[in-house]
This record gives structure tokens, sequence and C-alpha cells, in this order.
């Protein structure tokens, strides 16, 4: 379960990691080059998709570094609440944008950090 737990948190780290490209590349480069699923960083202002890439980047180092470090190991299962919170968000923003077909991965994302906030809460 130990291992498990470490993979969905190194997995949750590298998709957060990769979406906070977000801060940097324009966003109408990511929906031109993202197609339907990046439709919604249009949505947003170039100020709000900063904010949400810099939670994502703290997210990352929250999901790994206090339990590979040692310190504070109990930020691993608030950070992986924070992050099925997030992810709930990007799901409703789908529904509400009727982007039903992209839903899947925020869904597959939120599930796993429930499943990695219950490992390491009850571990």
């Amino acid at each position: 379960m130990h291992v498990a737990l470490w993979i969905v948190a190194g997995l949750l780290a590298a998709v957060l990691l990769v979406s906070t490209s977000k801060m940097i590349v324009p966003r109408e480069r990511i929906a031109a080059m993202g197609g339907p699923a990046a439709q919604w960083v249009l949505d947003f202002s170039p100020g709000a998709l900063r904010v949400i890439g810099t939670l994502e980047l703290l997210a990352a180092a929250g999901l790994v570094l206090p339990a590979a470090l040692d310190i504070a190991p109990v930020l691993v299962p608030v950070t992986a609440t924070c992050v099925a919170v997030l992810f709930a968000g990007a799901a409703a923003m789908r529904l509400r944008r009727g982007e039903r077909a992209t839903i899947l991965p925020d869904l597959l994302y939120l599930t796993l950090a429930v499943f990695l906030a219950w490992g390491r809460f009850t571990g």
C-alpha cells in the first residue's frame, strides 16, 4: 500500500507540474494547441491562470516533499485533500461548460487525490 501511495503522489505531482505551463504559455496558444479540452483557459484571465498555476506548483511540492524529507509529513494528506478540491472544481467547470467528454481525466485525478488523502490520513 505504501508503494501505491508513493506512485499516486508522484503521478499527481507530475500532472500538476505539467499543468503549471499555463503560467508561462499564453492562454490563446494553450487553447489553440490543446484542442477542445484546453478551451477552458479562455474563460480565465491571465492573472487567474497564474494563481491556479502557482497553487498547482505548491501542491506538487506538497504531495512529495514533506514525506520525502520527513518534515511535517501530515502535509501530504492535507495537500491531497486540497488537490481533490481543485479537481472537483475542474470537473464542475467542465460540467458548466458542457464538456462532458473531457471530464474523465479530472474525475480520475480527483479519485487518485481522494485515495492518497485517505491512505496517508489512515496510514
